[in-house]
């Protein structure tokens, strides 16, 4: 078995060549402890080696589960992110969301910020690893908030993210106030679940879903809660789902915040906004 081999068992899976060559260099890289350079250098996988590669491949092959689950890491800002089935795969549009937010927080001087739906805590650890804002990140799951609290470990980051399990603003205090509520909240209509991808079918339906029709549940009810728990100035940012920039300014405009801006992403998909009090 060659590692060329291997790739192939994933193109015939009908997954694409490119995406093929970097989940094999993955799973060489987690499963054998060999990088794309020792191979390049001349070092050889074992057959023990190549058979727990070939292993996996064909687990991937077979069921489709995505890479990240396989290997149980994630890369989020070149960091690498424990994740399991029970939290979203973190994507790069988020990187997008965090990238604006430290960038707002440094500039403000921010010390207090609520990552809300915070899943993997991917969000959370970035913000408090870049900036100097303790974070908190609240979630309804509980397997999921085992999974962030193992990510602040992993980032020593020790009185700087922590967790908490809250049902939107429930776990909340009263006299707890934020510089900025952040959140990528679960956006996507329940009529998407019969064409969804087939690798996004094993992420949790908690955070993927909402139970309205245009996916807009969550952006009402952080919005519609952030003025009682953000400080005076204070900023509500969101990930947007495909085509609701408009409805979610809209609810934004409706309760309160206002600068309202929306940001890009790559592929010229309003991905980001935020607002202020």
């Amino acid at each position: 078995m060659l590692i060329q081999d291997i790739v192939k068992i994933l193109t015939d899976a009908g997954i694409e060549q490119n995406e093929a060559n970097i989940e094999v260099k993955l799973l060489i890289e987690h499963f054998a402890g060999y990088t794309l350079a020792d191979i390049i250098m001349g070092k050889k996988l074992t057959n023990e080696m190549l058979a727990i590669v070939e292993e996996k491949a064909k687990l991937r092959a077979k069921t489709r589960h995505p890479i990240q689950y396989i290997i149980g890491l994630a890369d989020f800002m070149g960091e690498k992110f424990n994740v399991q089935p029970d939290v979203l795969i973190p994507r790069d549009e988020t990187e997008l969301l965090v990238r604006q937010a430290v960038e707002i927080i440094k500039e403000k001087g921010f010390t207090q910020v609520l990552d809300m739906c915070t899943g993997s805590g991917c969000i959370a650890c970035m913000i408090a690893k870049l900036t100097d804002a303790q974070v908190i990140g609240a979630d309804i799951s509980t397997e999921a908030l085992h999974v962030a609290f193992s990510n602040m470990e992993k980032f020593e980051l020790f009185n700087r993210a922590s967790f908490r399990k809250s049902d939107i603003y429930s776990k909340i205090r009263p006299e707890e106030r934020f510089d900025m509520i952040v959140s990528n909240p679960p956006y996507i209509p329940p009529k998407f679940k019969e064409t969804i991808q087939k690798e996004v079918s094993f992420e949790p339906e908690l955070a993927l879903y909402t139970s309205d029709e245009k996916g807009l549940e969550f952006y009402q009810k952080i919005t519609e809660g952030a003025g009682a728990f953000l400080k005076e100035g204070g900023y509500l940012m969101f990930e947007l789902g495909l085509g609701q920039a408009q409805d979610v300014a809209e609810i934004m405009n409706a309760n309160g915040f206002k600068d309202i801006k929306v940001l890009k992403d790559l592929a010229n998909i309003e991905r980001v906004i935020w607002g202020h009090i």
